[in-house]
């Protein structure tokens, strides 16, 4: 009986040293970002030993970060039931309240209702929740983090939570000193180490990041997360040096290669090279990728999503607008982004197409829909339009390019501002039809053509169509609001010289403008400024005849 108890007090403690050595696995797994590898280890220690909740908290915790809720949930509340550390799951359920923006304060009180005084792994895991969370609160993770810091002011994994709190509240430096805590409490702390190159790399200290990430993979050669944080340091670092470009993102795809092979192939790390890709603008390879993943998972909306922006940019519009339709039809609303609007629209007007060049006004106007919708989530991407909106423009489309450039002058902040509402002005005016265009048409084009002044006022082109759409306009008030810009148009031209005024394009504009002018002087019995603006007329143009005939009366 006494040698039966000892073997089984053996076998149980090398039992519970086993699970632990697995749990460790499991963990170093999803530090490594190799969640296939860790959910199958968890998925064994789940299964060969249910009473003890960390297992569970683990598993869900992988599913989370796929973004996989539903299993996530259903993993937490079955962690419930286990006797040993089962309320750490309430954390987990904690965090999906969080990501709902729902008050996760009921579970994290019951995860930490019964911890002893110097326990500090729920408050470290709350605070994580916090930092993770699509909703986060990095100040209440740092208030968490200080407290249990009190505790144990030597915990390896405090340090690292407090780098991730810091730099999500846009703290660089105290990231960067407990980083460095955080490695040096545990040299195994690999992960620590690439953080830290992280924000080297935000603060294009590029150099030192690489050199960083190398040390990291000098140490483990199979640390994934390192390769993907080369790739991203070389692509931004290309960026950054244009005479590089070329070879330096050639070394990032590399590096993501190797990335992607250190992690399985996996979903996640297949959609994190998806998401560079993106970046990268390589969307035949997104388009590869894409139906790469769609083998894996015929069912995440986010592949779909992939193949929509990569389609489209191929030029493959009924894919793309097949993907999108599926996309959105499948994906919860608050994971659409506002490149998701920008694609759909996109796509949409690129269907509205007809084979002559003209479009479908009803689609076309159901895509303008979609990036105001861009536009209004994200006012950068405003910035993207104007490419297009130029072709339009190029090929007559006024309406339609009208339609484009209204839309991207909603940010006022875009590095195309003033290009965009210069083209918004010209599209209306040349749109403007006197007996079918609404007369509003032509104060639009005012007001574009005013930003653009208004944003340089020496643009000279800017006063010439501000005076044509006023005059177009025909009323006593717009024809004065021409002759100041027809004169202001005059006064730009002549300060820049002869050889301006030698270009046809400017001659035939100044003739316009003197003929405007000096009609408007010689009507209004301002008989000096009449001869004067009608003399110049003709010193440039000395055939015209109503120049000759208006000064002979005028002088007569």
């Amino acid at each position: 009986m006494k040698n039966a108890k000892v073997l089984s007090l053996m076998l149980s403690v090398l039992s519970t040293a086993v699970f632990a050595q697995d749990l460790e696995q499991a963990k170093k797994a999803i530090d490594a970002e190799q969640y296939d590898k860790a959910k199958k280890i968890l998925k064994g220690l789940v299964k060969s030993s249910p009473d003890n909740g960390k297992n569970f908290f683990y598993l869900g915790d992988v599913y989370l970060r796929e973004a996989k809720v539903d299993s996530a949930s259903m993993i937490f509340n079955k962690g419930l039931a286990a006797k040993d550390k089962g309320t750490l799951n309430y954390i987990g359920l904690g965090q999906i309240e969080l990501d709902n923006n729902k008050s996760a304060q009921a579970n994290f009180d019951k995860a930490s209702a019964n911890i002893k005084k110097k326990d500090v792994e729920e408050m470290l895991l709350i605070a994580k929740a916090y930092i993770n969370s699509e909703n986060p609160d990095y100040k209440k993770a740092i208030e968490i983090i200080n407290k249990a810091m009190l505790i144990d002011d030597k915990n390896p994994g405090a340090y690292l939570a407090m780098g991730d709190a810091q730099y999500g509240n846009k703290n660089a430096g105290e990231a960067f000193r407990a980083y460095e805590s955080a490695y040096e409490y545990d040299k195994s702390l690999l992960i620590a180490r690439v953080k830290y190159a992280a924000i080297q790399k935000g603060a294009k200290n590029f150099t030192d990041a690489a050199k960083l990430l190398n040390e990291v993979i000098a140490k483990d050669a199979n640390f994934g997360p390192a390769y993907r944080e080369l790739a991203e340091t070389y692509y931004l670092w290309g960026s950054n040096e244009p005479a590089k470009y070329d070879e330096y993102v050639k070394k990032a795809l590399q590096y993501y290669e190797k990335y992607m092979s250190l992690t399985g192939y996996s979903v996640e790390s297949r959609m994190r090279h998806a998401d560079f890709l993106i970046v990268n603008k390589d969307y035949k390879a997104l388009e590869i990728e894409a139906n790469e993943m769609k083998k894996l998972d015929k069912v995440n909306p986010r592949i779909l999503r992939y193949l929509g922006y990569a389609a489209y940019e191929n030029g493959n519009y009924a894919e793309s607008s097949k993907a999108m339709s599926e996309f959105f039809a499948k994906v919860e609303p608050k994971r659409i982004i506002a490149r998701d609007y920008l694609y759909l629209g996109l796509t949409k007007m690129a269907e509205a197409k007809k084979a002559d060049g003209t479009y479908d006004e009803k689609i076309f106007n159901e895509g303008v829909v979609e990036l105001n919708k861009a536009v209004e989530k994200d006012p950068v991407i405003a910035a993207e339009l104007n490419p297009l909106g130029q072709k339009m423009f190029k090929e007559k489309l006024y309406k339609n390019a009208t339609k484009l450039f209204e839309v991207a002058v909603k940010n006022p902040k875009s590095k195309n501002y003033f290009a965009d509402n210069f083209y918004l002005g010209y599209a209306l005016y040349f749109d403007y039809d006197p007996k079918t265009s609404p007369k509003d048409q032509l104060v639009k084009a005012d007001a574009a053509f005013s930003k653009v002044i208004e944003l340089n006022a020496a643009t000279q082109d800017a006063h010439l169509f501000k005076a044509r759409a006023n005059e177009a306009m025909g009323t006593p008030e717009s024809a004065k609001v021409a002759l100041a810009g027809y004169e202001e148009y005059v006064k730009l031209v002549n300060a820049k010289g002869d050889a301006e005024k030698a270009k046809p394009a400017v001659k035939k504009n100044l003739i316009e403008a003197y003929t405007f002018v000096g009609a408007h002087y010689a009507n209004s019995a301002d008989k000096a400024k009449a001869i004067e603006n009608l003399e110049k007329l003709l010193a440039i143009d000395p055939t015209n005849a109503y120049a000759t005939k208006t000064l002979k009366a005028l002088k007569a």
